[in-house]
């Protein structure tokens, strides 16, 4: 394979083989190769689990990060309270509590990727 490359404002053509890189248009310059391993694949992300229990329900209002989860089963919460921080394009969203009531089940884990409509958390 051949590549242009930039070098101190000079472009070069190098000719990439199995074993080294040969400047072109230099003569003698041959360059080794190293072969880099390659990088195991990220684990997939996390999911939310699902929920069983009755009440009402907390849905995330759009894709995102999990940051934190402010709140535990059988916390007492007010309506207005942060529940969860969603990380959504790079932006911390607060998830607040649209009434008053006990937590009864927690659906996301921080670290789980969520979508539009995921349950998060039962009140």
């Amino acid at each position: 394979m051949i590549y242009k490359v930039t070098l101190g404002g000079k472009i070069y053509e190098v000719e990439v083989e199995k074993s080294e890189a040969v400047l072109l248009g230099v003569e003698d310059v041959k360059i080794p190769v190293a072969t880099a391993p390659v990088a195991p694949a990220p684990a997939p992300a996390q999911t939310a689990p699902a929920v069983q229990a009755q009440g009402t329900v907390i849905e995330s209002p759009m894709p995102g990060t999990i940051l934190s989860v402010l709140v535990a089963v059988g916390d007492s919460v007010k309506v207005g309270q942060v529940l969860v921080v969603l990380e959504a394009m790079k932006m911390e969203n607060d998830i607040s509590a649209p009434s008053d009531g006990v937590v009864k089940q927690i659906a996301a884990q921080k670290g789980a990727t969520v979508d539009t409509g995921d349950i998060l958390l039962v009140i």
